[in-house]
């Protein structure tokens, strides 16, 4: 199984396989025909208190990956139901909004969802 990541601003292509959308907000812009999103799971993104202490510290990436990793951990749920709609898929595309080239949120769940 292979997880990318990738900016929902982005052309879908037959390679990203089983697009989630991991925003806890629908993109600005984006129509849900142009989205080809199969799941939008709002609850696995980082919480708002989480998002915003993040926007106001962003040189705390390491602070952020443990916060929100206790975030997850306290939704197991969540977590447990994108295993379950991924398992058995070839490709898997998480997909955000932000522009930052380096979406945090999106990578831990890329390793969270990949063990």
């Amino acid at each position: 199984m292979m997880i990318q990541i990738k900016r929902i601003y982005e052309e879908g292509s037959e390679s990203d396989g089983y697009r989630i959308l991991i925003d806890r907000l629908w993109p600005r812009g984006i129509t849900k025909e142009r989205a080809k999103i199969d799941l939008w799971s709002k609850d696995i993104a980082p919480s708002n208190d989480l998002r915003k202490w993040y926007l106001q510290n962003l040189e705390k990436v390491k602070q952020f990956q443990k916060k929100y990793i206790i975030e997850l951990a306290s939704k197991p749920d969540s977590v447990n139901k994108i295993r379950e709609k991924i398992q058995g898929k070839k490709n898997i595309t998480l997909l955000y909004a932000a522009k930052e080239p380096d979406p945090i949120h999106a990578k831990v769940l890329q390793e969270i969802l990949g063990n």
